[in-house]
């Protein structure tokens, strides 16, 4: 019997129905006994927000983001949009936010039905890990940024202006449900 292995992007398809179908459902024994390997310990990290990897709207920010405190920009959108936050390898290479939050080739893939990218560049490392959303918003400040090529909605404007705008906007909506 050939073992095989196979990974799958969890946002890359619809999820399947959770009844019905007819494949047979079978017990199998571990096998060989694993005597080198120990479990030592399992960190979590526990959060109201939702999971990077399959969250339905991500929000990440960049190195336009300019330090850590003006995440709370992103943080004061995300929390009114119930999306996770995301961030460029500049912004965690930087010191801004941690790496669990960074997107990219050397991140998180991530497949959200919003993503919107703040402040990033959209190096093709970056580009990698989010290319794929459906829906891609971009704000920078600098019009011949690349991200704006993948983007289905650019803002060319200082996120620093931006961003409490759309965050007063949200504000007046005020029926987002979380």
């Amino acid at each position: 019997m050939q073992k095989k292995c196979i990974t799958i992007r969890p946002t890359s398809f619809d999820p399947c129905e959770s009844s019905g179908g007819s494949a047979p459902i079978e017990n199998a024994d571990a096998g060989e006994e694993f005597s080198l390997t120990k479990f030592i310990k399992r960190e979590e990290i526990k959060s109201d927000r939702p999971e990077l990897g399959t969250a339905r709207i991500v929000v990440s920010g960049g190195r336009g983001m300019q330090n850590g405190d003006n995440f709370k920009l992103i943080t004061a959108i995300a929390d009114k949009l119930n999306a996770a936050i995301g961030a460029s390898r500049a912004a965690v290479d930087a010191g801004y936010i941690s790496n669990d939050h960074q997107v990219g080739q050397t991140g998180k893939v991530v497949v959200p039905d919003l993503y919107i990218a703040v402040g990033i560049s959209g190096a093709i490392q970056h580009l990698a890990g989010m290319k794929e959303s459906k829906v891609i918003v971009a704000i920078n400040k600098d019009g011949e940024a690349p991200i704006f090529s993948v983007a289905d909605y650019g803002l060319e404007a200082d996120l620093f202006e931006a961003l409490p705008q759309f965050l007063e906007e949200l504000n007046k909506l005020n029926t987002i449900q979380k």
